[in-house]
């Protein structure tokens, strides 16, 4: 139970930061547009990465820096784009209708929800690199428990984002709101666009 705590804890520390894939899923959340698909996506991404890294591939792709390289920039590309669509879709209020919203198509939502999680460079950093690293200082049996519990949190949390957005969904039912939170997003990922070109 502690090692299963320790990766619930763990897990929960780095997922619950602000991200542009987490604003897509609070964003679908609150349109009720293809939740249970965006959160299947994310939460069974997570869940593959989170094994992978237990496994022992994070050790390959530490001693592969140009894969990282790779994935930084593809992140980089993916979020501006991204960034620079929802500040222009901010510029028309008129067309963020609240509640259904907008309908959106399966093939899209899907694309934008795997694109932000696997084109996301922190995801690896975050589940394959750290948490597999993490599991390892647990034994071989207690790594695995460890892994149990980061899985757990990742479901947990999207779920909960995505269902829980309902309810803030009166107090968004002016388009006016749904303006402010596509800017908001749109910066947030610029943001963190910036910060990986920069940083790494």
């Amino acid at each position: 139970m502690g090692d299963i705590a320790a990766g619930l804890l763990t897990g929960l520390s780095l997922i619950v930061a602000i991200g542009a894939q987490n604003a897509f899923v609070l964003r679908q959340g609150l349109r009720r547009s293809h939740v249970a698909l965006v959160v299947a996506i994310c939460a069974l991404s997570d869940v593959v990465l989170i094994i992978a890294g237990v496994a022992g591939i994070g050790v390959v792709v530490d001693r592969a820096p140009w894969a990282v390289e790779v994935i930084r920039w593809l992140g980089v590309a993916f979020l501006t784009a991204y960034g620079l669509m929802s500040l222009l879709r901010a510029r028309r209020p008129q067309a963020l209708a609240a509640g259904e919203g907008a309908v959106e198509s399966r093939g899209g939502v899907v694309a934008k929800a795997v694109a932000l999680t696997w084109l996301n460079p922190h995801v690896y950093l975050d589940t394959v690199l750290l948490l597999g690293s993490i599991a390892g200082t647990h034994g071989t049996p207690g790594r695995w428990w460890f892994a149990l519990g980061a899985c757990v949190a990742s479901i947990a949390w999207f779920s909960g984002l995505a269902y829980g957005a309902r309810l803030a969904a009166p107090r968004l039912a002016d388009p006016r709101a749904w303006q402010v939170l596509d800017v908001l997003i749109g910066l947030v990922m610029l943001a963190i666009a910036v910060r990986l070109a920069v940083g790494g």
